[in-house]
């Protein structure tokens, strides 16, 4: 998936998970940019009496470059604090929920915002902003979008905020992409293809009906640009920011056996990371994801070997004799890929597509870079810049892009002649996307932030 259950550590700590990261210049405002943070994934929408929430142990950020030397110039920390308003009650909830500080709601989460400059020099913006509960179901709470609104706040900076649970819009035929490498459009070519023909079917969206712990900004254009400039051309070097997300926690945690809490210690140490989408959960070898999960974007060059020889294009061609045959020919001269390094580490530059380009320099780190100077498109294509859509991935990253699909059909050598004009895909690796694209996922975006779509509750939706 995007990055959820990516490293072995973070795997067993949810709460820290950074699952996906969104970047894009607003459709419905287009003077600003909206960055959202996804954690604490896979969660089923019936998970009484003990309900989502944040960690009140973790901060969470929102990391921004704007000079491209992979180093924050301005960050968002987000931290949590939980209050029960009844300690003699097993309930979430003891009647309907109607508003953000209703009396029957007992377990209720608050935020605050802090920006950090380049200097380390701190800011609190906001502080005990509600985010809205989860969403029980309708005798709970009737009207949830409401309330959730409810919990969007427009900061005196200038940003808009938003946190809270959110339906997953993540879509992924995991099962088929784990199971050795099952591409569904083409399953009974697969080297043990008899057994697969069978069963393997239609694609399936393994995060379907699940939601998300969302932290959602929203911040005018100007105030994220290099020089703060608020009209900027799309070959400007200014117009570009790179983007990813973190989750730290404190370095020593003591339980108490005595009392009910436990005590932690020590500086804050990262234990999450996420950029592009599946960059550490397809390209970082097993051994050293906990690593990368605990290291700056400035340190990604110690992965970029895995990214110029990405292990997954070796087997392709191993896992489907006859139908990558121009992409082997090429794995066996071992050069480097440079299309995937340009895409995933430093940025596009300007001149191999036209009308676009998110260089960020040469420095190789894996960010989520956005132009901030090509505008939303009218009719978005989920197949973003491979699609001809040049306001979506790698171009930053909407919510309906189809990431999974576009990855695979890069790394099956879709975009190598934007750097080799003699190399011809192979014409599988224009398949790809049939069959593992999930068409309608059921979660549905809003048309204004914070964009992700209502949570599915948990009376209705089965598990």
């Amino acid at each position: 998936m995007s990055s959820h259950r990516e490293a072995p550590e973070i795997s067993k700590d949810p709460v820290a998970d950074s699952s996906d990261l969104y970047a894009f210049v607003s459709p419905d405002d287009p003077d600003t940019v909206t960055l959202i943070a996804n954690y604490v994934p896979l969660q089923l929408p019936a998970s009484g009496p003990n309900f989502f929430e944040f960690g009140d142990d973790v901060v969470y950020a929102i990391h921004i470059d704007t000079d491209g030397d992979a180093r924050a110039e301005i960050t968002y920390e987000f931290r949590f604090r939980t209050e029960l308003r009844n300690d003699k009650t097993f309930l979430y909830n003891t009647g309907p929920i109607e508003s953000l500080d209703s009396e029957n709601w007992n377990r209720r989460q608050f935020y605050s915002v802090t920006k950090v400059d380049k200097h380390g020099k701190s800011t609190v913006l906001a502080s005990k902003l509600p985010c809205p509960p989860c969403n029980v179901g309708k005798v709970s709470i009737a009207d949830y979008e409401s309330l959730a609104a409810d919990a969007v706040k427009k900061l005196k900076t200038g940003e808009k905020v938003f946190a809270g649970q959110r339906a997953d819009a993540f879509f992924v035929d995991l099962g088929a992409i784990f199971d050795l490498g099952t591409l569904r459009p083409f399953q009974d070519k697969h080297l043990v293809g008899q057994q697969l023909f069978n069963y393997a079917g239609k694609a399936v969206n393994a995060t379907d009906k699940t939601n998300v712990h969302s932290i959602a900004l929203q911040i005018p254009v100007h105030q994220v640009r290099r020089d703060g400039k608020k009209k900027v051309r799309g070959r400007d070097a200014g117009a570009v920011i790179g983007v990813w997300t973190s989750a730290s926690r404190q370095q020593v945690q003591v339980r108490d056996g005595n009392s009910s809490g436990d005590v932690a210690v020590g500086p804050q140490v990262q234990v999450s990371r996420l950029g592009n989408p599946l960059f550490n959960e397809v390209i970082v070898p097993m051994a050293q994801k906990d690593k990368w999960n605990s290291l700056p974007p400035s340190e990604d060059k110690r992965f970029a070997e895995f990214v110029a020889t990405p292990e997954l294009g070796a087997l392709l061609p191993v896992l489907y004799p006859g139908l990558f045959d121009n992409l082997a020919a090429l794995n066996k001269k071992k050069e480097p890929r440079a299309d995937l390094l340009a895409i995933l580490l430093t940025g596009v530059p300007d001149g191999l597509i036209d009308g676009f380009q998110n260089n960020t320099g040469d420095l190789q780190a894996d960010m989520l870079r956005l132009n901030t100077a090509i505008p939303p498109a009218k009719a978005e294509n989920k197949f973003g810049v491979l699609g001809g859509d040049v306001a979506g991935f790698p171009n930053g990253r909407r919510i309906a892009d189809d990431v999974v699909s576009i990855s695979l059909r890069a790394i099956a050598g879709a975009t190598i002649p934007l750097v080799n004009a003699d190399f011809k895909p192979d014409a599988a690796a224009a398949l790809v996307e049939q069959g593992l694209s999930i068409k309608n996922s059921s979660a549905k975006p809003l048309k204004k932030f914070p964009y992700l779509g209502t949570p599915f509750d948990g009376f209705s939706t089965p598990s």
